[in-house]
């Protein structure tokens, strides 16, 4: 999760009890190791969370860190599944920037840039700002009249990373869309805002030059060791160095774990995917495969706890916890 521009992973013990969050700060040494297995992390209610009743048991393999009857609670009081357009507060549109793609989104006013952080956008700004349903109608409104998605692949941002361009190219690509966003005809209930370009990367410590991971972590077995330096973290996910190089991990595949202690300097053994260095194919895949309307114009995380893998949560020595999926809070 991100909170103040800070990315955090958030524990819980086990049983429930009170969470906790860490924060995971760029050259943060990470050293876990994965338990026994992992379970479903329950659902968030107006802030706050509750475990699944079940603590049902999830496969290794699972994107998401909650199980069926969890996902069917979830989506029932949902502003991303429109089961919540009774929601009284104030929502933002916002223009996110993801390399060569600018997508539409919303996000209520309350969570500032958070929503942008958690989705690894590399620039945003908002251009309008009102009551909910009329910021899903302007959503809908520039997804058909500009051809803005809104929704952006995980293979898209990641090949974003290696080539980002520069702060100046995103900000005119995302004021130009602005401005052709301000000559369509606006929905009542969203009053417009002069764009202001907020750049991110300097949050999450992309270079200029960009990333080009040489693995990728494998979902967890029990017993793994996930460890290295934090070299940069954007959205969920985090970009380590160890002795294997620059490794992407997925932070969704730690959701539910139960992670324990490993000690500094623990050499990692979770199971790495090779990864290529991105080339044409990859970029065209990318870029035109899963997303068809698309428009360009030194810390310690993690030792000394043993703890239940779900976003981080409370200490309590000797026990496990479980990691909460790290962009868990609603829009």
């Amino acid at each position: 999760m991100w909170d103040q521009g800070t990315a955090l992973l958030e524990w819980s013990a086990p049983g429930g009890g009170t969470s906790r969050t860490s924060p995971l700060n760029i050259d943060t040494d990470l050293a876990f190791t994965a338990g026994a297995d992992r379970r479903c992390i329950g659902v968030w209610r107006s802030g706050r969370h509750r475990h699944c009743p079940m603590s049902a048991p999830l496969a290794p393999t699972a994107r998401t860190a909650q199980c069926a009857a969890c996902q069917a609670a979830d989506r029932a009081d949902s502003i991303a599944a429109d089961t919540r357009l009774h929601d009284p507060r104030p929502f933002a549109v916002y223009l996110a920037h993801h390399g060569g793609a600018v997508k539409v989104g919303i996000t209520a006013v309350e969570r500032g840039d958070a929503r942008l952080l958690e989705q690894g956008a590399l620039a945003s700004t908002v251009i309008s700002t009102g009551a909910l349903i009329a910021a899903r109608r302007a959503e809908h409104l520039l997804a058909a009249a500009l051809g803005l998605p809104d929704r952006m692949s995980a293979a898209r941002k990641r090949l974003a990373r290696a080539r980002p361009g520069t702060a100046a190219e995103r900000a005119a690509d995302l004021l130009d869309t602005a401005e052709r966003a301000g000559e369509l005809a606006w929905p009542q209930g969203q009053d417009r805002c002069e764009p202001q370009v907020r750049d991110h990367t300097a949050a999450y410590g992309l270079p200029a030059d960009g990333l080009r991971p040489t693995a990728a972590l494998l979902p967890l077995a029990p017993g793994d060791v996930i460890s290295g330096r934090i070299a940069c973290r954007i959205g969920t996910d985090f970009y380590l160095d160890n002795v294997s190089g620059l490794v992407l991990l997925d932070t969704r595949l730690l959701a539910g774990w139960a992670l324990g202690r490993a000690e500094p300097g623990t050499a990692p053994t979770a199971a790495l995917e090779p990864l290529a260095p991105p080339g044409y194919q990859e970029e065209q895949d990318a870029l035109f495969g899963p997303v068809r309307n698309s428009h360009r114009g030194r810390g310690d995380a993690g030792r000394g706890q043993d703890h239940r893998a779900r976003r981080p949560g409370r200490r309590r020595p000797h026990r496990a916890a479980r990691v909460h999926h790290p962009c868990r809070p609603p829009p």
